[in-house]
């Protein structure tokens, strides 16, 4: 049974290890996210400066797989524009994340990483930074309409007007609603598949189960983060496989799995489990 974790960190707590509780647990799968570039003890000045971090990001994802089949997702986290704005300006930190969105696509159109992960912050901030934001994501949906790739987006708590907000930005590019995937998602599938964009719903107590009643539309994530001050955070690396398994447990059968862990992420990201 393919079992796959659509949004994962590697750090410096279990590292490797934690696939291997996932592997353990039944993961077969897993998509890589690449962190805030000062994870990787980088500080950028420049969107070049990013290369050290998807060079160092894609080390890891060769790493990964000698235990389970992991993909690279590249991209420059929402949070970097707080990060980067204080030390250089937020006019600035907008340039250079852009940049370093440009080279992250070039690394997906390579093949290196399947998907761009972009945004904008899930805390309060000033109308200007706001706005500074919007214009990162909506270079980054670009960056995915030109490229044909999907991207993983990390913003506020979703609620209805938020996604639809979303699907009007990817609409003005010409970016396909669906190949914008909400991290982080509620199960609240039926709501997603009425606006367009693809839920990826973060996998805690029983919102497996939530969303499998609602349809198959949808994939899973953990959001494990691998942070030593956070162990388990923001879920541990068995959780999907785990909740999976419940799944069945519950009735659904392997051609509900094969759908939410195997046939959408094809769909999604263009490559073959």
């Amino acid at each position: 049974m393919i079992i796959t974790d659509n949004h994962m960190h590697i750090y410096k707590h279990l590292k490797l290890k934690a696939l291997e509780q996932f592997k353990q647990a039944g993961g077969t799968h897993v998509l890589l996210v690449s962190l805030l570039a000062h994870h990787y003890d980088v500080f950028p000045k420049s969107g070049k400066d990013f290369v050290k971090v998807f060079e160092e990001h894609l080390n890891v994802v060769r790493k990964a797989n000698k235990i389970v089949k992991a993909y690279a997702v590249l991209g420059v986290h929402p949070a970097e524009i707080t990060v980067l704005g204080s030390r250089l300006g937020f006019e600035r930190a907008a340039e250079i994340m852009k940049e370093a969105l440009t080279i992250a696509g070039e690394y997906v159109a390579k093949g290196e990483a399947i998907a761009l992960k972009s945004g904008r912050p899930h805390y309060r901030v000033d109308a200007h930074v706001w706005r500074l934001s919007n214009e990162v994501m909506k270079h980054a949906f670009e960056l995915a309409k030109e490229i044909g790739c999907a991207i993983q987006i990390h913003t506020e708590s979703y609620n209805y007007d938020m996604g639809v907000e979303i699907a009007k930005i990817a609409d003005e590019v010409g970016l396909r609603r669906d190949k914008v995937v909400k991290h982080f998602s509620p199960p609240k599938v039926k709501e997603f598949e009425e606006i367009g964009i693809f839920p990826s719903v973060l996998a805690g107590d029983d919102k497996v189960l939530t969303a499998a009643k609602e349809g198959d539309r949808f994939v899973l994530e953990t959001d494990y983060i691998d942070d030593p001050k956070r162990p388990g955070a923001v879920l541990g690396p068995k959780t999907v496989p785990k909740k999976v398994k419940e799944l069945v447990e519950h009735g659904f059968g392997e051609d509900f799995i094969y759908k939410i862990c195997k046939e959408n992420i094809e769909k999604l990201y263009g490559v073959e489990l």
